[in-house]
């Protein structure tokens, strides 16, 4: 799975650090560079997203670490409505679905934006348990892959079963298992 280096998805989240299993740095990107520079060593670093436990890539230079992303005065004209937030994209329809939606009152638009309010609604706790479970896979797969248990207690993570998932990561490095505890926190608290 490539790692994330886009600036906007840098700047919205904590980030977390590791050193084969040893957490060695944790928070915003601009902290984990400056704990990053402390360390005495030059150890290969992995960089973790703590909202989607997906790996990261992080510029570590002077100018990149001081950098924000730039704002353009000048932004293309794009379809939609991007003072309101609203952003055009393409959407593959059966005829019979385009029928529907063109006889919906507020035409298709307003149908869709209301049929997705009201899964989002409906389905809120399922998909917050999902989100959970792929962030802690994700963080799991990238390095706990080669650990005794892991297949197992994958298994048990997305089965739901936190007992028998505790106790497959149980003889696992400390700060591994404090930081998937962590990501799967709302997984179980939820299901």
């Amino acid at each position: 799975m490539p790692a994330e280096t886009t600036p906007t998805a840098m700047a919205s989240t904590t980030i977390t650090a590791f050193s084969g299993f040893r957490r060695v740095a944790g928070g915003t990107r601009s902290e984990v560079i400056a704990q990053l520079r402390q360390l005495p060593d030059a150890a290969p670093v992995l960089l973790f997203d703590d909202s989607t436990g997906a790996q990261l890539d992080l510029d570590m230079r002077e100018e990149a670490a001081s950098a924000e992303p730039e704002a353009h005065d000048e932004a293309p004209r794009t379809v939609g409505r991007p003072k309101l937030g609203v952003v055009a994209r393409e959407v593959t329809l059966l005829p019979r679905h385009w029928d529907w939606l063109g006889r919906q009152p507020g035409g298709a638009s307003v149908a869709l934006r209301r049929l997705i309010d009201d899964a989002r609604r409906v389905h809120a706790d399922r998909d917050t348990v999902r989100a959970a479970r792929e962030a802690a896979y994700r963080f799991m797969t990238a390095i706990a892959g080669d650990l005794a248990g892991f297949e197992e207690a994958t298994r048990a993570l997305f089965a739901g079963e936190r007992e028998r998932f505790d106790e497959l990561t149980a003889p696992w490095p400390e700060d591994v298992k404090v930081h998937l505890q962590k990501l799967a926190a709302t997984a179980w608290s939820a299901a």
